[in-house]
């Protein structure tokens, strides 16, 4: 059974904050501000990240946009690979995204497979005006031909290393680390 262990530390927490307080300065740049438009988290570390986010845009154009959070669990093409009984963090989009500009958050792109899943759970909620992809990390290695929007940082990794996105919400601190599996 391989191990895994930190390679490197990508981001410190100063970095973290900014990396999403550039994206969120790309996101209104590319939007030309905040009308009709709304972030939805991926569950589990997208939300936090879409909250800080919107916090972020509220200091730069003094209204914050609204905030859903998406649960893809039921929506994955691996579901009956995962586990028996797997964990649902539920869904919470309280809002009306039709003719709506949804940026999607999420905190690594790999193959794009949660990308689809997340799009496909979209469009069972509505008919959004156009989806748009905030990542903290790309690191490569598509399977599905997607491509965020707005990237905290790109990682080139291979297939033996991994991305692990820690927030303080979650995890208690905020940091980047690369790791990678050690077979013993």
């Amino acid at each position: 059974m391989p191990e895994i262990h930190e390679k490197s530390m990508l981001l410190d927490e100063t970095a973290v904050q900014r990396a999403l307080t550039r994206i969120a300065h790309e996101i209104v740049e590319r939007n030309k501000g905040l009308s009709n438009l709304v972030l939805i988290g991926i569950q589990r570390r997208g939300v936090p990240m879409a909250h800080r986010i919107a916090k972020i845009l509220g200091q730069i154009e003094g209204a914050e946009p609204q905030v859903g959070i998406l649960d893809i669990t039921f929506y994955r093409d691996d579901l009956s690979k995962l586990s028996a009984h797997p964990v649902v963090n539920g869904t919470d989009i309280p809002f009306n995204i039709n003719d709506k500009t949804v940026v999607l958050i999420d905190d690594v792109l790999f193959t794009g497979r949660t990308v689809r899943a997340a799009i496909e759970a979209v469009f069972d909620m509505g008919r959004p005006a156009a989806i748009q992809l905030a990542i903290m990390i790309d690191r490569g290695h598509r399977q599905l031909p997607f491509r965020a929007d707005f990237v905290g940082k790109n990682v080139p990794t291979s297939n033996q290393e991994s991305i692990h996105v820690e927030l303080v919400e979650i995890d208690g601190k905020d940091r980047v680390v690369l790791c990678e599996e050690v077979h013993k």
